[in-house]
């Protein structure tokens, strides 16, 4: 049993009666917290959103299943003055419903709020609540992670033409709703044979881009080329969304456009996929103008030549060049050690086993991931009890993978990511809040750290900006200077000289 329980936006409610996959979603949601004993809540808000509907039908239809889930008593409501300085403006009813539910969650009456409104979501986000705020996708995610063993292997990132792609793929349907002409415009897309970035999962299309070169003359964007990437078709089928798969196809056009060079990415999204939108402009996107279809054109320009000047926050300016990150002498440079089975966890992309003696230069996989979500996220998490302050965003990361037989990138230093955010759990119940959406770990797990206000767990978010081709072993860090006499055994500074040595061997697909 467990003591978790979530509160319910009333759209997710609503949805339940439209033929839509959050239906399916919320259904194993549901299922799933029966099985463990996790509480589904509605409150006073809900109620009061519900018969604000005009739909007489829906209203009547949607009435009728809020009994279903348990109601919490009332939670005290602050003033209006209190409200709004906690929670931001408040102009209407439906405000002030989204600003009570903020505000039950913010008394510790649940521990998760679930929401598919957007604007919602942006709302605890700026009033620190985004870690407890989730999508129907991202609770059930949770859930999986936490409370369930996984045995799917982690797809690749797979190249394809897009005349390998059936044009009845279910990936498609969706597509068709919005473009009439897709058909016809996807059978041109296999005639000039147009490159595929194809997510395969049991022989499955579970994600799809359909990339194209063009010039600026082609693309008539607002910032210049000339070499110019377009995201032609930009989709992950919904059953899919919450294991971060959208963050996985990001995380290869952003590479891919940054290693090859390109002047601009761009693509068009409608505005209902407002998800996508506040993924894309997390990384740097910014809508430049709607075309005759009503869509969005969001464009991200690719850093070339040397870093900027700061004249604004850095974690806000490595989110505007992503991948590209600031590495200048305002940012610490700090070395964290990392055990080989949880470096496994965060970056199972390139756990790979030694060369075989009968295979030499054969490198495999260690073995298939029990989990999929952390290989596909650009945003991650890292956990530790070393005793470190002054921990700020925008710092860099550099990953040794501690000694471990039978793994390639043993005793080297792997990966580079930027921090996003820290901050300290002490007790089980706040470690589960503060990394529910990016954690590797399963519940029983966290509970194993025993996390306490004598002994903290520091939580460290990050970004992914890359991994080091090749990796930089052992001896070359002693032999630079990086390391004196041994690697570290927590996590430590790097001073300006040593960096100066590290920066020598960082390989990472783009001038840093």
């Amino acid at each position: 049993m467990s003591d978790f329980n979530f509160l319910i936006d009333t759209n997710i409610v609503i949805a339940l009666e439209d033929a839509h996959t959050v239906d399916e979603s919320f259904s194993e949601l549901v299922r799933i917290c029966n099985e463990h004993g996790i509480g589904l809540f509605v409150e006073d808000a809900n109620f009061n959103d519900v018969y604000r509907d005009k739909d007489i039908s829906r209203r009547a239809i949607t009435l009728s299943k809020l009994p279903k889930f348990q109601q919490l008593r009332k939670v005290p409501i602050p003033t209006e003055t209190e409200l709004i300085r906690r929670f931001g403006y408040i102009k209407n009813d439906n405000d002030l419903s989204d600003v009570k539910l903020l505000n039950t969650l913010d008394a510790n009456a649940v521990h998760f709020l679930i929401t598919q409104d957007v604007k919602l979501y942006k709302r605890a986000e700026r009033s620190n609540l985004g870690p407890n705020v989730m999508t129907v996708e991202e609770a059930l995610d949770w859930l999986r992670q936490t409370f369930q063993e996984k045995t799917v292997q982690l797809p690749y990132v797979v190249e394809r033409k897009a005349y390998e792609i059936e044009l009845n793929n279910n990936i498609f349907k969706s597509l068709r709703a919005d473009y009439p002409a897709f058909d016809d415009w996807f059978t041109k897309c296999r005639k000039q044979q147009r490159d595929c970035w194809v997510l395969e999962i049991d022989e499955q299309i579970a994600g799809l881009i359909i990339r194209n070169d063009e010039n600026h003359s082609d693309a008539q964007t607002t910032h210049a080329g000339p070499k110019i990437l377009k995201i032609c078709t930009f989709k992950v089928l919904d059953e899919y969304r919450g294991e971060k798969f959208g963050e996985l196809l990001l995380k290869q056009v952003l590479w891919f456009a940054q290693h090859n060079n390109y002047d601009l990415v761009y693509l068009t999204v409608f505005p209902k996929h407002d998800f996508l939108i506040d993924l894309l402009s997390y990384f740097g996107f910014s809508t430049t103008r709607k075309n005759q279809n009503g869509e969005r054109v969001m464009e991200k320009p690719i850093l070339k030549g040397t870093f900027p000047a700061i004249n604004e926050e850095i974690l806000k300016l490595d989110l505007k060049y992503y991948p590209r990150f600031y590495d200048g002498q305002e940012v610490q440079k700090l070395c964290v050690p990392i055990q080989p089975h949880y470096h496994q966890k965060l970056f199972p992309e390139i756990a790979f086993g030694t060369e075989l003696p009968l295979f030499p230069n054969d490198k495999s996989l260690i073995e298939p991931w029990a989990e999929r979500t952390p290989g596909n996220t650009i945003r991650k998490v890292y956990l530790c009890r070393a005793n470190i302050q002054h921990l700020n965003p925008g710092d860099l990361l550099f990953f040794y993978m501690s000694k471990g037989t039978g793994y390639e990138r043993s005793q080297t230093i792997t990966t580079i990511g930027v921090i996003e955010q820290t901050a300290y759990a002490t007790s089980t119940e706040e470690l589960v809040h503060l990394t529910a959406k990016r954690s590797v770990f399963f519940q029983q797990e966290l509970e194993a750290l025993k996390a306490s206000k004598s002994s903290p767990i520091l939580i460290i978010d990050f970004l992914l900006v890359g991994h080091l081709e090749p990796p930089i072993p052992l001896n070359t860090l002693l032999n630079a200077g990086v390391f004196i006499n041994r690697p570290p055994q927590s996590i430590t500074n790097i001073t300006y000289n040593r960096y100066d040595a590290l920066r020598l061997y960082i390989e990472i697909g783009f001038k840093i």
